[in-house]
């Protein structure tokens, strides 16, 4: 089930990002905002939200700041900035400030599908005019702040994140550590509140880069 929140204050513009997402991902549930405060309150109440879009232009953003207090309020979020600006220079602050991607708005819906589904797999997009700036800089801080919440994580907390990286269930996990499934069930409680995460899909897809280079 893969949930998404679409917000733009054009109708026409989350029309059409409905049409790549549903095109993009099969979202089992798409809804819309044409505020900053619209995506907050949806945020609060909907905190298992797999992706957001934002144009960074709506009522409330401030331009970038509206992006910088959604990383810091919901850091387990990912937010793709969705704009009409298309300046390397846009993506390179946008990236900068802890977006998972940058969107032109004149990118064809196929082109968009294929950076939604990018990004719904743990990876960040920037557009191919772009080039690379900032996105090394980007990832190097993201995978920074990944290894800092991972670092709070006791090393049973860890072996059980290791191993729903391997699709066991609580059972599975709990005949592989010889414990019982309710110690597992609040292993896995604390590492989704540590990591600042909502699933177990989401500690597994936000760790798995820095856990690779642990094996």
């Amino acid at each position: 089930m893969t949930r998404i929140l679409i917000a733009d204050d054009h109708p026409m513009v989350r029309d059409a990002l409905r049409s790549a997402v549903l095109y993009s991902c099969q979202a089992t549930d798409v809804m819309e905002a044409d505020r900053l405060d619209s995506v907050m309150q949806a945020l609060e109440e909907r905190g298992d939200l797999d992706l957001v879009l934002l144009d960074v232009n709506m009522p409330g953003m401030n331009g970038l700041g509206g992006l910088r207090t959604l990383r810091q309020r919901f850091p387990a979020t990912p937010v793709v900035v969705v704009s009409a600006h298309e300046e390397r220079r846009w993506v390179r602050e946008a990236m900068e400030s802890g977006a998972a991607g940058f969107i032109p708005k004149s990118t064809p819906r196929d082109a968009i599908a294929a950076a939604l589904r990018q990004v719904l797999n743990g990876e960040l997009y920037v557009p191919p005019q772009a080039g690379d700036d900032g996105v090394e800089e980007a990832e190097d801080a993201e995978t920074a702040e990944i290894a800092r919440r991972i670092a709070t994580l006791t090393a049973q907390q860890l072996r059980v994140l290791e191993l729903l990286g391997t699709g066991k269930l609580n059972k599975e996990i709990a005949f592989d550590l010889s414990i019982t499934e309710t110690t597992v069930k609040a292993h896995v409680s604390a590492i989704l509140q540590k990591l600042k995460v909502y699933s177990r899909t989401q500690a597994v897809v936000i760790a798995n880069r820095v856990l690779a280079e642990r094996r």
